[in-house]
């Protein structure tokens, strides 16, 4: 053997037994971690699925069907027949994918259908389709502000939001949640080229919304522009399931939106950016995430276009979301729960204590009802619930039949009495 492959061989050997040591270190490091969390009861364990998603569900290890109150499937559109159709007809004309950005050569004549339909339901200029909202949210914020510019964001923002304004280099200021002065003192007192206000629409984890008619107002007094993550409304919030803008009477008045495929239409990925011409071409040229990652395939895009198609014929689906709410809040209400947020699809069962609220929702399973306990960090602590989600597709029987389970399960864990 030459001189030159004993040095190479010494050198794999070496980097191998350097590399299991460094391995080893970060499983210790980890391993800690991951102990602290179950210890604390604030691990997340991955219940998996053996059926489609919908109101009735399988999962692994029974055969019996379970009603599922988790998903954010508001619409019940993730398994509907029509649209499981219409995406394998595209599959079949368009293929499995493109292999390809857009700029390249991944742009299909149903990407720019989709960005016109999603355009035109928003009453919107154009739209920019991302492969998910966290894509759009982590491309917009850099690439259309500066040092000179700022951004004001409310502190209960999601995550991917704040990752997103992280990326920018603009001066990044945090507003109390929904607090309208803090965030006029903090306008006031700006000097910046362009001021951003940047809120979620419904926050997912309160089922809060945000004041949006009272912010643009104080954008319009400020000269500000407003963008609004509306990922947890578009499709079935509002009298016709335009969002927070139409639940708040201020259609057309904000200036970005950004929003997913991947939730009430239809529940399979992709997000997008819509608002004015000059934004949308500009996000095309620069936006990171579109110019580096692959399109939407085929069979995502005719999810996308079914669901427009049947949105912008009719609200039915909306309304119906919006009575099973009702029926829900009101009736947990007076059972003697805490529901928190307003009358929105999402309502949360606030319990406080993590271990009760895992507890609770394994509880829930034994009695067929499929919840999940949200605790620290995706809630703060000593803010723990069961994070309830009301769907088109649950019928009124199967909504009484979640409550009938909360209040047996709740009255022996001695939440209620």
């Amino acid at each position: 053997m030459s001189i030159f492959s004993k040095m190479l061989l010494f050198r794999k050997v070496g980097g191998r037994h350097y590399s299991a040591a460094a391995q080893s270190q970060l499983r210790e490091i980890l391993g800690t971690q991951l102990a602290g969390i179950k210890e604390a009861g604030t691990f997340k364990a991955e219940r998996i699925i053996t059926s489609s998603q919908s109101t009735q569900i399988t999962v692994q290890g029974s055969d019996k069907k379970i009603l599922n109150f988790c998903a954010n499937n508001y619409l019940g559109l993730a398994n509907n027949p029509e649209i499981v159709e219409h995406s394998q007809k595209l599959l079949e004309q368009y293929g499995a994918g493109l292999s390809s950005v857009r700029f390249i050569c991944g742009t299909q004549d149903i990407h720019k259908e989709l960005e016109k339909k999603i355009a035109q339901f928003h009453g919107r200029e154009d739209t920019i389709l991302y492969a998910s909202c966290f894509d759009a949210n982590a491309g917009i914020f850099e690439a259309i502000l500066t040092p000179e510019d700022a951004v004001f964001s409310d502190e209960l923002n999601h995550a991917s939001i704040i990752d997103g304004i992280r990326l920018c280099k603009a001066k990044k200021q945090r507003y109390k949640h929904r607090d309208l002065k803090d965030l006029e003192d903090q306008l006031k007192a700006s000097d910046a080229r362009l001021k951003l206000i940047a809120t979620d629409g419904v926050f997912s984890m309160d089922g809060n919304i945000a004041p949006l008619a009272r912010i643009v107002d104080l954008a319009k007094k400020y000269n500000a522009l407003v963008f609004v993550d509306e990922c947890h409304a578009t499709g079935f919030f509002g009298a016709t399931g335009r969002g927070t803008e139409e639940y708040d009477n201020v259609m057309g008045e904000v200036d970005i939106i950004n929003s997913t495929l991947g939730k009430a239409l239809g529940g399979a990925s992709g997000g997008y950016t819509t608002g004015p011409a000059e934004l949308i071409s500009f996000l095309r040229q620069k936006s990171r995430p579109y110019l580096f990652s692959n399109t939407l395939p085929p069979a995502v895009v005719g999810v996308g276009l079914k669901v427009m198609d049947m949105l912008l014929q009719s609200s039915e689906l909306t309304q119906r979301v919006q009575s099973n709410t009702q029926r829900f809040r009101l009736a947990m209400t007076k059972a003697g729960f805490t529901i928190a947020g307003e009358n929105h699809p999402i309502c949360p069962v606030m319990l406080g204590d993590a271990r009760l609220a895992s507890k609770f929702a394994d509880e829930m399973l034994t009695r067929g009802i499929y919840v999940i306990g949200f605790s620290y960090p995706v809630v703060p602590q000593g803010k723990a619930r069961i994070r309830v989600q009301i769907s088109a597709a649950h019928t009124e029987a199967e909504i009484d039949r979640a409550i009938d389970a909360f209040i047996e399960v709740g009255r022996s864990l001695k939440v209620i009495q």
